[in-house]
């Protein structure tokens, strides 16, 4: 259950496909970031592909020299694009591959338009969502429900990524969802649609436990992406916002042209790859062994060349050198930069009050606490809103409450119009009256004692003491503990055994944080294999734009206890 390795071997398929000889690849807007996510350009090139063209492009020059790879999602556009290129075609041969299923009629009038007869193949290959990590996907959509309810366009386009990963993944499975999103059921029907729709594509070799997808809702946990984060990856998408492996450096200080937007992928970084679930502390110090072995390297190099023999050391070892000086100043680079940030904002200080709202439940401390925070003149307007989205969301039934005190308090400090109302609408988006779980208090026995010797042992690191909500619902699913009343099965069949192949989806958007969750379990509980993916890959400001989306404006305290008081929960 690899989804990174899944898209590759699609992508190599591709190419080993069209035979030898010169090609051209031939994406649209989708389709060119699910191919950067898996491969680089150096890698492709090797393949003899010496081309990357949009299909949307206007000006492409006749090449007939060279086969074409297509690879292309199945939409009512690129179809059009499609029939305009072959009734003209610019290349002598054209290997077809859609990204999800094509329809009959689709398929009929590009075989009408196909009238030089340069199509050799059209296929389905179902790479159609972008791979993150080995066991993290995203189908980079911010905003997909309007309200509590899915905007009908990005429903669509969730069902046929979620669709598409269970096939790449060869996976026909049984399906969960959580009973309190009415969006969590709609999506859970219409994968089960294309299930029994397509069955011959879904038809796999049977496992003797089934596969099961879970799909939760963001709304559930609405504390975890308002979260600083510690680990280097998390960190990086928090502070600096990664897309599509991508780090837009161009507002560090003194920047470099060369840094101005680098790539980090695990892929082809081994430093990265090794540390990207470790915390900062850790990172610092291994930044500097790196920066020891380099080096250590770098005198050898620069040796006089004096013979053939020297030169053709030095040659040989070049590529690998310069690897590496890349690698080094990138990591320092950004490091740097992370550094840098969290001085300025101080947010040891702010990220220590954080954790205390999500992990302790001290009222008058975390109060007192997030006043002092909101007093200094360090701690930006993001970070101070935040504080008070945390505390909303932790305290809102509170016999003690003080919000409408901080939210002043924001207005005296000068934070803007659009992070106030934001406070009131991140509670109707993710409050108590919308949760289906308890996010802040132990439910039973068990987990008030956990919670009770943590309290005694205290904190390894009182950064990351917090767990994403996420972790006690896979746990849960683990150990067959997973309440049905809570995650119904869709249809009537249910798991007997444990599962063990697992694919959670997040509507909303997951977090890094969940990925090093599901990456945790993943090393730490044999035979079990879990993927998680979302709509979107968020960080604080990712997500706030997300609430904004769905269009969940903060009403005011009056009408919303009436709202509280009249709804029903399903």
């Amino acid at each position: 259950m690899n989804v990174v390795f899944a898209v590759k071997q699609y992508v190599s398929k591709m190419i080993e496909d069209s035979g030898p000889g010169m090609k051209v690849l031939l994406m649209d807007k989708e389709t060119t970031g699910i191919v950067s996510m898996v491969y680089t350009q150096s890698e492709i090139l090797q393949k003899e592909v010496y081309l990357f063209e949009r299909i949307d492009s206007q000006n492409r020059e006749i090449m007939k020299h060279l086969k074409a790879i297509c690879f292309l999602r199945p939409t009512k556009e690129n179809v059009d694009y499609l029939i305009q290129e072959l009734r003209r075609p610019k290349y002598s041969i054209y290997f077809i591959y859609f990204s999800n299923v094509i329809s009959k009629s689709d398929v009929k009038s590009l075989a009408e338009a196909d009238e030089q007869e340069v199509v050799a193949e059209v296929q389905e290959f179902y790479g159609d969502y972008i791979a993150v990590n080995p066991h993290l996907f995203s189908l980079n959509i911010l905003g997909c429900c309007q309200g509590r309810n899915w905007d009908p366009a990005q429903l669509s386009r969730t069902t046929q990524g979620l669709t598409a990963l269970l096939l790449s993944l060869k996976k026909c499975p049984m399906i969960r969802y959580q009973l309190s999103s009415e969006s969590a059921k709609r999506l859970a029907e219409c994968v089960k649609q294309v299930i029994t729709k397509e069955y011959e594509l879904f038809e796999f070799r049977r496992t003797e436990v089934p596969p099961l997808l879970l799909i939760l809702d963001r709304c559930d946990d609405a504390i975890t992406p308002l979260l600083n984060q510690w680990t280097y990856q998390a960190m990086v998408h928090e502070l600096l916002g990664i897309n599509n492996n991508r780090i837009d450096l161009s507002r560090v200080p003194g920047i470099s042209k060369d840094l101005r937007e680098v790539v980090l992928s695990a892929e082809n970084d081994e430093f990265y790859a090794n540390n990207m679930y470790l915390n900062f502390a850790e990172i610092g110090s291994n930044i500097k062994t790196l920066m020891e072995d380099f080096q250590k390297k770098k005198p050898k190099e620069q040796q006089k060349l004096e013979s053939i023999a020297d030169m053709k050391a030095f040659v040989e070892n070049y590529p690998q050198f310069k690897k590496m000086s890349g690698t080094v100043s990138k990591h320092v680079t950004v490091v740097g930069e992370l550094s840098r940030l969290v001085s300025e904002r101080n947010l040891l200080e702010v990220s220590e009050v954080e954790q205390e709202l999500a992990c302790q439940n001290d009222h008058s401390s975390a109060l007192q606490n997030v006043k002092r925070l909101l007093r200094n003149p360090k701690v930006t307007e993001c970070d101070a809103a935040r504080l008070v989205m945390l505390y909303a969301l932790h305290y809102e039934r509170h016999s003690s409450n003080s919000l409408p005190g901080l939210v002043m308090d924001l207005r005296n400090r000068g934070v803007s119009e659009k992070y106030r109302k934001l406070v009131s609408a991140v509670v109707e988006y993710g409050g108590k009256r919308v949760r289906g779980s308890d996010l802040f208090s132990p439910k039973d026995a068990v987990a008030i004692t956990k919670q009770f010797l943590k309290g005694l042992k205290g904190v390894e690191n009182v950064y990351t003491q917090h767990q994403p909500f996420l972790h006690e619902t896979l746990d849960h699913l683990i150990k067959g503990k997973l309440k049905e009343n809570l995650y119904p099965y869709l249809g009537p069949s249910t798991l007997r055994d444990r599962p063990q192949d697992i694919v959670v989806f997040i509507i909303g958007g997951v977090t890094y944080e969940e990925a090093l969750t599901a990456y945790n379990l993943n090393r730490t509980t044999p035979g079990v294999r879990i993927v998680l993916g979302g709509t979107a890959v968020h960080n604080t400001k990712s997500f706030l734009e997300e609430v904004l989306a769905s269009g969940l404006h903060g009403r005011s305290k009056e009408s919303s206890q009436v709202t509280a008081r009249s709804a029903s929960r399903r």
